[in-house]
Formats: structure tokens, sequence, C-alpha cells
């Protein structure tokens, strides 16, 4: 008798307490729908952002200090100055719709952004501007691409449709796109390695090594991981060559890499693993800490190299005093940016904190808990906030990240 209560009463509590519940929790998202249709003919972008809901933001902020945003349009109240875009949606449903260039020349002359008329590449989280949010809700974010016939795209995101994603951003309410997505008559391999669902995507008819580079991503990203265990779940690598940038430019769970770099430089360095390095943190320094940012980076990008077999400890040490040797002509690594003399300064620093740490530790610790703990906050990195998780790790504090290690008496 009390299991045939039980069967009869305890689906009506949970379908009550469902019914209860669940309103409540409706009524806290809304719809976020971005539209980007790419028109190769105008080098544009026109974007629409849709909300619909019970319970819309307030009031949006639009960051529009880049200068590639035009047309900016809404059917509610919106203020509109050089570099801003206040909107304030109303009822539950509200758009506004702006043409973004996509066309963007850095002062050496190459791109970082590009169309043309096969194919375009660029930043997702420039296409769709920063924002300020005023308001209660969540959103339950997607992007839908409009393209050309023939074109397809790749980006970071788990596709639902054809060339319609959802949008992730863990601990965010308002969720925008971010990172690199390529769009076009493009070329993509996709594999899944050391769990990590893994595109390398270019334009087709380029010289792209897409198989060499899974290949090499099936030697290393494990070594990453194991390091950076809260390494994204989805990694795109976009390839291409000139006239885009003739480097290394990484964005969230995603990176460029010109299809001229080598997957392992004569240096012995990496600068595809320094890349992904920066996709594992996502972490950026203040006005005196690129050099933590930049070294971290470039110390692992021989690090995993070697832990991965992929160099020998002979050419590893050979690389480190190399690097050793350029640095000697950076008087200081407290500087705004960090590259060059600097960044292979920095090298030397970490590669010393590695060993004071694993000595005052006893081998239990190393520099890895310390770049755990960076990537686990992301953001902003100082040096003070470096020298905290160094020891903590060391469980003293550190000789390496004195004063005097890290600028000369002269600078």
């Amino acid at each position: 008798m009390l299991k045939e209560l039980s069967a009869l009463i305890l689906p009506a509590l949970l379908s009550l307490s469902l019914a209860v519940a669940t309103p409540a929790a409706l009524a806290d998202t809304y719809e976020l729908l971005y539209t980007a249709q790419i028109d190769p003919k105008s080098g544009m972008a026109e974007v629409e952002i849709e909300l619909n809901g019970e319970t819309l933001p307030r009031e949006l902020s639009l960051n529009l200090s880049s200068g590639r945003y035009s047309d900016v349009k809404s059917e509610h109240p919106l203020e509109l100055t050089d570099d801003k875009a206040v909107w304030r949606p109303e009822g539950t449903s509200s758009s506004l719709s702006y043409k973004f260039e996509i066309n963007n020349r850095k002062g050496s002359g190459s791109y970082d952004s590009r169309i043309t008329k096969d194919w375009a590449i660029l930043r997702s989280d420039k296409m769709i501007p920063s924002m300020t949010v005023t308001g209660k809700g969540r959103s339950k974010a997607e992007l839908k691409l409009g393209l050309p016939e023939g074109w397809s795209s790749a980006l970071p995101y788990p596709e639902i449709a054809e060339d319609h994603y959802r949008l992730k951003d863990p601990g965010r309410r308002f969720v925008r796109p971010k990172g690199w997505m390529i769009v076009g008559r493009i070329g993509t391999r996709q594999d899944i390695v050391a769990g990590v669902d893994t595109k390398v995507s270019g334009p087709l008819g380029e010289d792209i090594h897409r198989q060499d580079t899974l290949a090499f991503l099936n030697w290393n990203l494990p070594q990453i991981k194991e390091v950076f265990p809260k390494f994204p779940q989805y990694l795109l690598i976009v390839t291409a060559g000139d006239p885009m940038w003739r480097g290394g430019l990484s964005g969230t769970r995603s990176l460029f890499m010109h299809a001229d770099r080598p997957l392992i430089s004569g240096n012995r360095t990496s600068s595809m693993i320094h890349e992904l390095v920066h996709v594992a943190t996502g972490i950026r320094g203040d006005k005196q800490s690129d050099w933590i940012v930049e070294g971290l980076a470039e110390f692992y990008a021989l690090e995993i190299l070697r832990r991965s077999g992929g160099i020998s400890q002979r050419r590893y040490d050979e690389a480190m005093d190399n690097l050793a040797e350029w640095g000697r002509q950076a008087p200081s690594l407290l500087v705004r940016r960090s590259s060059g003399p600097v960044t292979a300064r920095a090298v030397g620093v970490m590669r010393e904190l590695d060993r004071e740490i694993r000595e005052a530790s006893d081998g239990k610790a190393s520099i890895d808990d310390v770049a755990r703990g960076l990537a686990k906050k992301r953001g902003e990195v100082t040096l003070q906030r470096f020298r905290d998780l160094a020891e903590k790790a060391a469980g003293r504090p550190v000789k390496a990240l004195a004063t005097e290690n890290l600028r000369d008496e002269s600078a």
C-alpha cells in the first residue's frame, strides 16, 4: 500500500516543484541571437543583435572606439557618440543593427582581419563589440551566419545547424562570440586531440599543412593539458598566407598562425605552442608585467617540446643558453611591451624560478603550479600576483623574482 501511495505521490510532488520552479527560471532567461551577413563585395558584415524574452537588459553600451562600425540603428531608444552606442531595449523583443568593416590593416601593412572574394578571416569579438550590460536576466546566445553560395564556416563553438552556432561563456550572464573565425571556400581538418575538439582551417588553394598541424598537436597538446587541465573544450586554428599578419595571434579558444610559420623554429621554440599557452592562460600584463605573459608562453614553447620528446635535452639546453645570451640586451623586464630580448630574458627568469620551486618543495611543486594558478583566475596579471603564486608553490620567498633579477642597476 505504501509503495502504491509513493508511486502516486512522488511524481505529483515532482511535477508540482517543476511547475513552480520552471516559470521563474525561464523568466530570468532571454534569447540572444546574433546574425551576421558576410558580403565580400562591400567588405562588410551586416550584423543584427536580437533580444527576445520577458526580462531583457535595461541598457547595453556598445564600444565602437575602433571606428569599424557604421549605420547603427534600433527601433528602440539609441544614443550614439563617436565611440559608443547606448541601446535601451523595450518590451519583450528588441533589435539593433549595424555594419562592420572586416578589413583591418596593421602598421606593418599586413592584415589581422581580411575579406576577399573567396574567404574572410576575422575575430568574432571584433565583429560583435564589447558591451557593458545593465540588467538581471541571463542570455541564451546563438550566432547565425549568412554566407555567399558555396561558402562554409569554422568557429570554436558547437554547430547546431549549418553556419549556426551555440555560444557558451561560463560565468557570463551576457554572452557574445569570441575568438577567431573563418568563412568562405575553405578546407578544414578536424579531430579530437587530448579531449579537445580541434579544427585546423584555411582558404582552399593555399599551401597549408592542416594534417601536419594536427599531428603536431597530437604530440604536444596532451603535455599542454598536463599543465593546463582546464584547456578549452573547443580549439580552432586558422591559417593563411600573405597579406595576413606574418606571425601568430591568440584569441579565445582559437588562434591565427601565418601559413609560412614553421611548427618548430630554427631556435627550437614553437610559435604554435607559444600561442596555445596564451589560449590556455587567458592572461594579460599590466604596465610592467607583459614579460610574465610572454616569458611564460616562450618558456613553455621549449619546455613542452622537451617533455613531449620533440627536442632532446641537449637541444633544449642549447636553446635556453641562446635565449639567455640574447636576453642580456634587455636592461629591464619591467616595461610595457615584451618582445625580442625582453622575452628572452624573461624565459631565463622562468627557468630559474622553476628550479627554485622544485628545490624548495623537494620536487613536489614546479612552475606548472604557478601557471595553473594564473590560468584559473585569468585576466590581468601583476608581478605581485605572480610572486604570491610562486611563493605559495615554493613555500618560501623566491629569489628569482627579486627586483634586482628583473632589471639591471642602471635601468
